[in-house]
C-alpha cells in the first residue's frame, strides 16, 4: 500500500501520514425488512489529493515536484491543507450526498470555510472496487480532491447515488448505472 513520504520544502516538513491507507468499517442500519450490513473498506488516497498538474511554466521535477511510481506532479500547499479533512470526509460518506460523474467514478462535495471567510466547494472524487482480501473485501480509492475554482471549470452532472448502493453493488459484482 501507499505510505506517502513527507514533503520537505525550504526546511518545512509537510507530513502526509493522514493520507496513508486505512481500513474503515461502514455500517448500514437495517431498514424496510433488509438486514443491517457491514462493509470493511480499505481506503487509499492518490497523490492528486495534495498535488496538481504543472501549469506549463513550472517544472514538476523542480523543488515542488512530488512523484509516485506512475507520475510526477507539483506539490500544492492549498490542496495539502485541504487534504487534512479527507479521512473525516471519507468516514462521513454514508451521510453525505454522493453523485455519479458519468465516467465510472463518483464524487461528493463539502463546503470549506476559506481563510477569507467565504465557503469553497471542495470536490472529492473516488472509485470503489473489490479487493483480493476476504477480511477487507472492498477498496475505496480517493482519486482527487480540490476546491472548485476558475482552473477547474468542468462541472460533472449531479446524478445522486447512495453510498451504500455503491458499496453493495461493488461487493456483489453488480453494475452501477447512472440515472438518466
Amino acid at each position: 500500500m501507499i505510505a506517502w513520504r513527507p514533503f520537505v520544502h525550504e526546511g518545512t516538513n509537510y507530513d502526509l501520514s493522514h493520507l496513508h491507507p486505512f481500513v474503515h468499517t461502514f455500517e448500514q442500519a437495517a431498514q424496510a425488512g433488509k438486514p443491517a450490513r457491514v462493509y470493511p473498506v480499505q481506503v487509499i488516497f492518490s497523490l492528486h489529493c495534495f498535488t496538481r498538474g504543472a501549469d506549463g511554466i513550472e517544472d514538476p521535477k523542480g523543488p515542488l515536484g512530488y512523484a509516485d511510481s506512475r507520475e510526477t506532479r507539483v506539490f500544492d500547499f492549498g490542496r495539502y491543507a485541504q487534504s487534512q479533512q479527507l479521512p473525516e470526509i471519507v468516514r462521513a460518506l454514508p451521510t453525505s450526498p454522493c453523485f455519479h460523474t458519468d465516467h465510472g467514478n463518483f464524487f461528493t462535495v463539502r463546503l470549506l470555510n476559506a481563510a477569507t471567510g467565504q465557503e469553497d466547494t471542495y470536490e472529492v472524487y473516488f472509485t470503489a472496487s473489490r479487493s483480493s482480501s476476504k477480511a477487507v473485501p472492498l477498496n475505496l480509492f480517493v482519486q482527487s480532491a480540490y476546491v472548485r475554482d476558475r482552473l477547474h471549470t468542468n462541472r460533472p452532472s449531479r446524478k445522486k447515488i447512495g453510498f451504500f448502493v455503491i458499496l453493495h453493488n461493488t461487493l456483489n459484482g453488480r453494475p452501477i448505472k447512472a440515472p438518466k
